[in-house]
């Protein structure tokens, strides 16, 4: 693998040899689901806690994998994955907890719109690739949730206790502050909402998404820096001068989707120069040929760390904005990260995965393990998947 011609090849290479065997060697023989925790030096601890967002994200991962490669002898782990989800419910108040032990007894019991949605996301993606019916009955009992309960006439919230009264929002709060709504939460509620609009066509589902476009373009897009605003105070009003390379790139590629599945041509042409901005300015300012993408700019100071995540959304981003015609430079430079991630962050050691950071020189984060509650198969499987489904990325 060079990441300099046959990138979509090497990419399926790098899906069925790397990251599939690697998530498959984690599957909990003894309590079901998958490990919650790899540290830096390949250590499993058996005893961890497992997530909502981790196991939401890998029944995701298996669940598209088994579709979009045609492979159903990925079937068990998305089964794995999908009986670890059912096993993180509240029957008693509803929703999903946060985590619970590695024996699927509650640990954090906070509620939070954020797994709500990642939920949603891997159940529809799970009914997508098996036909249950009973996984879209769970996936619209979590949207009842979210709409009747994460929520108010502004918008989405965020944290809720047990019984879905407030909670403070540390877990989505980040850089000092503490967010009443947050552009993150918002982005993945509207992820988890184009999946199930997919798998079932749902008009409610439908007119959720078009509001939460419109919340995004009014309050999350700042057009005067080609932006998104991160945390906000209840009234929308930004509570810190941050620019989230990766989530912009994220969400220029992601939110475009939406906007396919939608089909709505009006909402199209008002929002898509939108997206193409993010793209523009995350690829003017945040990356480096040779070096890949900086993490993110706090009161104008970059953060030049290269995450995982980061790296994995610019490449898809740049292979976008050159889907849409804006040029061939977005081609070359999602070439050049492709080959940043195989040449740095791709933690070559027997039975690594990928590392959590990089320097920009390049050197890995030691002190980051390489699995826990966030650091999961979503991004860089899904990078993956999503060049080697579609028709538009055949010949690269």
């Amino acid at each position: 693998m060079n990441g300099k011609t046959g990138m979509r090849r090497e990419m399926e290479e790098h899906l069925k040899k790397v990251i599939l065997p690697f998530w498959e060697g984690l599957a909990d023989e003894k309590n079901g689901g998958y490990t919650g925790f790899v540290d830096f030096d390949l250590n499993r601890d058996e005893n961890a806690v497992k997530g909502c967002i981790l196991h939401s994200r890998i029944l995701w991962f298996f669940s598209t994998a088994m579709r979009v490669l045609e492979d159903e002898s990925l079937r068990p782990y998305a089964d794995r994955a999908y009986r670890a989800l059912l096993g993180m419910r509240d029957k008693e108040n509803g929703g999903v907890f946060w985590s619970v032990t590695a024996d699927f007894r509650p640990f954090d019991t906070t509620k939070h719109t954020y797994c709500q949605a990642f939920a949603i996301y891997g159940l529809s993606a799970y009914a997508l690739a098996t036909g249950s019916g009973e996984a879209l009955e769970e996936a619209f009992k979590l949207f009842d949730v979210i709409e009747g309960r994460c929520r108010d006439e502004k918008g989405y919230l965020e944290a809720f206790k047990k019984d879905f009264s407030p909670e403070s929002n540390e877990k989505l709060s980040e850089n000092g502050v503490s967010a009443s709504r947050t552009m993150n939460t918002l982005l993945h509620v509207t992820e988890g909402y184009t999946e199930l609009y997919r798998a079932t066509g749902d008009e409610r589902v439908r007119k959720c998404l078009l509001e939460q476009l419109d919340i995004w373009e009014r309050h999350m897009y700042n057009p005067a820096l080609s932006r998104q605003e991160v945390f906000f105070g209840p009234d929308y009003q930004t509570l810190i001068d941050l620019t989230s390379y990766g989530h912009d790139i994220e969400t220029s590629w992601l939110l475009d989707h939406t906007l396919d599945v939608l089909g709505d041509e009006g909402v199209t042409k008002r929002l898509r120069p939108k997206l193409e901005s993010l793209a523009e300015a995350v690829a003017a300012e945040a990356f480096v040929p040779g070096k890949g993408t900086a993490n993110e700019k706090e009161r104008g100071k970059v953060d030049k760390k290269r995450v995982w995540w980061v790296q994995a959304e610019s490449c898809l981003g740049y292979l976008n904005a050159w889907r849409h015609g804006m040029g061939e430079k977005y081609l070359d430079a999602a070439r050049d990260q492709w080959d940043f991630i195989l040449t740095r962050v791709w933690d070559r050691r027997e039975g690594g995965e990928w590392f959590w950071y990089v320097t920009e020189d390049g050197e890995p984060a030691a002190e980051k393990p390489i699995v826990e509650p966030w650091k999961c198969p979503y991004h860089n499987g899904r990078m993956t998947l999503e060049v080697i489904g579609r028709r538009e990325y055949e010949n690269i």
